[in-house]
């Protein structure tokens, strides 16, 4: 069997009067690397597209794939209010924002929400104050009607009937994971994240593991393999192994490996996938697991 066989498929978990999509448009850790080998997995930084049951869109994260996303909303023809979440303000994860093209429109709405610097980091990628500017445009110049609302530092923000609980991550200057649950369905996204006994205080494997118990669906940082994370330590990111022994711990139904380093090649994740899966039978878990795949989407 090729270990480059596709394997996304849509997830039969829906229940009869709710359904989720989730699109990823980024899946890349660090820096975007388009090419011959970053095909199938993809090359684009971190963003992910919900669609709630109500049609309502929320953004997580604004890395280079937000720009496709971008596009696609536009072609749509449909007025364009969505909730954007991040996670933190590392650039992988908003250095797309600027190239998001419905914020040079009028008709646009965005509510953005997330870790408390999310704002700052946003507008750092048009000018931080500190020098010339880093985009031809100032932040102030965008035609769209843009709110932070600051809602999850004091608690679950609720979105048409969806509730998004938001934990602490393990990753330099912090960052927010969260939760999001709808129809009694989980999913929960936790990117660059690193699972480590001595972490900082909330931050432990098993607190994530309470945090993700039981989800149906589980996104988490698996950048690195095991034989890489003793250099990498402190760098804020998982290998596939620790990835996996939370979601087996917190008895989640669905592990979907993201955040691929940059080095990695399709086949190279590729691999990872399989040997996750290895992990999954050795440990007699019926838990599926996946490679998040650009373009791919899935049903909850």
């Amino acid at each position: 069997m090729s270990i480059l066989k596709k394997t996304w498929s849509v997830v039969d978990i829906k229940s009869e009067s709710h359904i989720m999509k989730i699109r990823f448009w980024g899946t890349r850790g660090s820096i975007a690397v388009p090419g011959k080998e970053t095909i199938m997995y993809g090359g684009n930084t971190t963003c992910l597209e919900m669609t709630l049951e109500s049609g309502k869109k929320i953004i997580i994260d604004a890395g280079t794939g937000i720009r496709a996303l971008g596009n696609k909303l536009l072609a749509e023809k449909e007025p364009i209010d969505v909730h954007l979440l991040i996670t933190h303000i590392h650039w992988d994860h908003i250095l797309g924002f600027p190239f998001f093209d419905p914020l040079y429109e009028t008709s646009t709405k965005i509510s953005i929400e997330g870790f408390p610097t999310c704002m700052k980091g946003l507008r750092s990628t048009f000018d931080n104050r500190m020098g010339d500017g880093f985009f031809p445009l100032k932040f102030d110049d965008l035609k769209a009607e843009i709110q932070y609302q600051d809602k999850l530092s004091k608690g679950a923000l609720e979105i048409d009937g969806l509730v998004v609980d938001s934990i602490f991550l393990q990753h330099p200057q912090g960052g927010y994971g969260y939760r999001f649950r709808e129809g009694g369905k989980t999913l929960v996204f936790l990117t660059d994240n690193e699972l480590r006994e001595d972490a900082w205080i909330g931050r432990t494997p098993k607190e994530y593991a309470e945090f993700c118990k039981d989800a149906d669906i589980l996104i988490h940082d698996a950048q690195y393999i095991p034989k890489e994370i003793d250099d990498r330590r402190g760098w804020g990111h998982s290998d596939y192994t620790s990835a996996f022994d939370l979601a087996h711990e917190a008895n989640v139904k669905r592990l979907i490996l993201f955040h691929h380093d940059p080095s990695r090649s399709d086949l190279e994740v590729a691999a990872i996938r399989v040997s996750c899966e290895d992990l999954a039978v050795r440990s007699n878990s019926s838990m599926i697991v996946e490679a998040a795949q650009e373009n791919s989407e899935l049903e909850l």
